[in-house]
């Protein structure tokens, strides 16, 4: 069995990919059981970003490092917010940034705009790196799409879920089930990629 440690602090996400690596031989780590600081997300692609994570948690621990970065890009707003997700109502209301108000602020971006305009896509990148210079990281790619709703499904969910029409489904993404979401999501998609290829290489 051997042990990655998860590069991430936010403990939605982390319980989503133990959840998903759960039938797997790893001994699952979290970056929070050695060091709180994290790394400058100066990146300008997902991938940039989850690379910088990994390989930081790796060089903290000596432990292969699983890391992904992610967000919500919406076609009218040419892929707003986009790597800056997260980030996105940083000062909206004179407040920091939370999940409900980049809710908010994202809504407000659309206001007016027809539902069929408001079409979006979830994207995340995964990476893999055996050690801090590994020089070959495994890298995998999600993407989960569907539209902006013209107001929150639910006062419930991780990020965008609640303003997340997946017509796949018919519900928001903060009302698909977690079993299922582990499966279908972006995360999901990029971190099977991941390992798919882990399988046929040698930690």
């Amino acid at each position: 069995m051997k042990t990655i440690v998860l590069a991430s602090g936010n403990p939605h996400k982390v319980k989503e990919i133990e959840a998903a690596l759960a039938p797997y031989d790893f001994t699952i780590k979290r970056q929070t059981d050695f060091f709180l600081d994290e790394v400058e997300e100066d990146g300008l692609s997902f991938i940039e970003n989850a690379l910088k994570k990994a390989r930081y948690a790796s060089k903290k621990t000596g432990l292969p490092a699983l890391a992904d970065d992610s967000g919500i890009e919406v076609d009218f707003l040419n892929g707003e917010p986009g790597i800056y997700s997260a980030r996105y109502s940083e000062g909206y209301l004179g407040q920091p940034a939370s999940d409900e108000r980049n809710n908010l602020k994202l809504l407000e971006a659309l206001e007016g705009i027809p539902f069929k305009d408001r079409k979006a896509c979830y994207y995340c990148a995964m990476v893999f790196v055996r050690h801090e210079k590994d020089p070959v990281p495994i890298v995998g790619i999600g993407q989960w799409c569907g539209e902006i709703l013209m107001e929150p499904r639910t006062d419930y969910g991780i990020g965008y879920d609640p303003i997340m029409w997946m017509p796949d489904y018919i519900k928001s993404a903060s009302e698909i089930p977690m079993n299922i979401k582990n499966k279908v999501s972006h995360r999901a998609q990029a971190l099977q990629n991941v390992l798919n290829q882990l399988q046929q290489a040698t930690l």
